[in-house]
């Protein structure tokens, strides 16, 4: 039996509306779900496929996606991955976002839009802030949206954790400054 949910950022809620947080912030984001917890064997997978070279999980990762959209479907006309800094992108050689938004795209059947969606503001990694205002803070006008592909489109934005919201939240805003028509955020774990 799935656990109610903030409709708005998917943390568990038991009366299933919108939670505290959600009421008072205005967000751009429509909404953000996270099939897993960011624990035990799925964080396990996640550092394996950022941090250790391990891209072959990916395919997996994203089935497990696919999965969770087949039995609770998002509005999505297309995917968009979360953008690494071209500085960290050339550091890790990849981006695990984009990966996992690729094998999404195939098993959906979901056009994948990249590079239209890039990160300008180089900051410290998410997980070495320490607390939400820092993360809020540390991705404010880090993302522009620089062509139209998106505009009118409903848009699936993924990436591999969410923890507070704020980089999925910026996004949305660079996204739709440029038209996008709704942004849903779809990570494959929450910190809780």
């Amino acid at each position: 039996m799935p656990v109610p949910v903030c409709p708005k950022c998917g943390r568990p809620q038991a009366s299933g509306i919108l939670c505290p947080t959600c009421r008072q912030l205005q967000t751009e984001i429509d909404g953000i779900r996270s099939p897993y917890r960011f624990d035990e064997v799925i964080r396990k997978a996640i550092h394996q496929l950022k941090y250790h070279n391990l891209k072959a999980i990916s395919s997996c990762l994203a089935e497990l996606l696919a999965d969770y959209l087949q039995s609770n479907p998002l509005r999505g006309e297309a995917i968009v991955p979360v953008p690494l800094h071209p500085r960290r992108l050339r550091e890790r050689g990849y981006n695990q976002s984009s990966l996992l938004a690729w094998k999404l795209g195939k098993l959906t059947n979901l056009p994948v839009v990249e590079n239209c969606l890039i990160r300008i503001k180089e900051a410290q990694p998410q997980v070495k802030a320490h607390n939400i205002e820092e993360r809020r803070e540390n991705v404010i006008d880090a993302f522009m949206c620089h062509n139209e592909k998106i505009s009118g489109k409903q848009i699936i934005l993924i990436d591999d954790v969410c923890t507070s919201g704020a980089t999925l939240e910026s996004c949305a805003l660079a996204l739709k400054s440029k038209g996008a028509a709704s942004v849903w955020g779809l990570t494959l774990a929450r910190e809780i």
